[in-house]
């Protein structure tokens, strides 16, 4: 799948050449982005909603841009990403480490402390899940223009990756925004089968839209026991229907078109898992919101991930989770057979992130309760990250937006016991 094939016209040519020229020599402290969108696509069902997409944007002279604050960022990124994908199978395969070099450097991330920074990459997360012009398109500020932007994935249903592209003025920073679950539409049922993989203890028991069966079978369940294949689960991670690895080649995609931009991640529930997972893989900086728990689908997936440094026991990946603590769906207890997530057909029983996460207490400072309904990037947006009072923190410091940290004491999936079980190898 070439969701950028479009891109490489004549005139998006252009495009790459001035991103080639502009070499940032220094990190900035803020960046100035537009959206973009060089060419056209089939009109959606709703078309009746949409405004012309042909449009090629460049903003009046003297207009202000959104600005992003941002910060130097510390990575860790492997040497080779060849060598990389190479110890990852070999994990997969055979069960032998095979060692990474890493390169560590500073590049220009986001700044995560602040609020404005947070609250317009979260509108970028919800703009992923329509086309420019629809009724459910976030403005951001006047200067954005509605009718510009750059998506990945629409053209085709049956891919079900999909989103958009921000691009700064001077190319210096590219956006990915990455689609989460749809409960109804064109890429459902994908969406579920991610789902259900990726943050499900052992294969998720659905609903009957899946005629009675799991996304996969490496379980066995008993009254007495909970017993999980490992490698089972491992193979049925690297499907051709797995989100991941498409995102995978979409990021080389947009490494290939802007070498010597800094590329950001952002997503929200399952788009912000598979940022946090490509973030991971690229060591690049991701802003995941209301995002499952996908530690564990990381160690499923067979991720090199950089070695801990000082007293953490976890890796320094450039990831930060943001999350309240009315949604069950990021801490992991929409669970049991009777929650809403159960009788929707998903199985989201993970909690642990990789990175780290700024939690909000929306249940102490909004009143509110555990609900799976306050999960929509609608109440994050404007329930939370518009919220203009401060918020009490771990320290008992309130403050605008609370400290990220480390989920260090997590443990996913406590009442499963882990190996290999099956009779057969799966072929794999």
């Amino acid at each position: 799948m070439h969701y950028l094939y479009h891109i490489l016209s004549a005139f998006h040519i252009l495009v790459i050449t001035s991103a080639i020229t502009v070499e940032p020599t220094a990190v900035p402290n803020s960046v100035n982005v537009d959206l973009y969108y060089p060419f056209h696509l089939p009109p959606p069902a709703d078309a009746h909603d949409q405004l012309p997409l042909l449009v090629n944007y460049a903003s009046p002279s003297g207009t202000p841009a959104i600005s992003l604050k941002t910060r130097p960022t510390t990575v860790y990124r492997p040497k080779s990403l060849d060598a990389h994908e190479r110890a990852r199978l070999r994990s997969l395969h055979h069960g032998e480490t095979e060692p990474i070099e890493w390169e560590e450097m500073t590049v220009s991330g986001p700044d995560v402390e602040d609020r404005h920074t947070l609250s317009q990459l979260a509108r970028m997360t919800a703009n992923a899940y329509q086309l420019p012009g629809h009724k459910n398109w976030y403005e951001l500020d006047a200067s954005w223009n509605v009718n510009a932007s750059f998506p990945f994935g629409w053209d085709n249903d049956e891919d079900g990756f999909r989103g958009h592209v921000f691009r700064s003025r001077d190319n210096s920073t590219i956006v990915l925004s990455i689609k989460g679950t749809t409960l109804q539409g064109p890429t459902s049922k994908k969406d579920k089968l991610n789902d259900n993989l990726l943050f499900s203890c052992c294969c998720a028991r659905v609903d009957f839209s899946w005629v009675f069966s799991t996304v996969c079978d490496c379980y066995s369940w008993s009254a007495l026991h909970r017993k999980c294949d490992d490698t089972c689960l491992s193979a049925a991670l690297i499907q051709d229907s797995l989100f991941y690895s498409t995102g995978v080649k979409l990021v080389n995609d947009l490494r290939f078109l802007y070498p010597f931009s800094n590329i950001w991640l952002v997503g929200h529930s399952l788009g912000g898992s598979l940022a946090s997972l490509l973030g991971s893989t690229f060591g690049l900086p991701a802003v995941a919101f209301e995002a499952p728990g996908e530690r564990m689908a990381a160690n499923r997936l067979h991720l090199p991930l950089p070695p801990p440094i000082g007293n953490t026991s976890l890796p320094p990946v450039p990831i930060t989770h943001v999350y309240h603590n009315a949604d069950p769906i990021p801490q992991g207890t929409c669970t049991g057979v009777a929650s809403a997530c159960a009788q929707a057909g998903y199985a989201l029983e993970t909690r642990c992130h990789l990175g780290k996460s700024i939690v909000y207490d929306a249940v102490q400072k909004l009143g509110w309760h555990v609900d799976v309904r306050k999960h929509v990037i609608k109440e994050v947006i404007l329930g939370v990250l518009d919220f203009e009072e401060h918020w009490p923190d771990d320290d008992g410091i309130d403050r605008a937006v609370p400290v990220a940290r480390e989920e260090e004491d997590c443990v996913d999936c406590f009442k499963w016991e882990f190996g290999h079980f099956k009779d057969k190898d799966p072929d794999i």
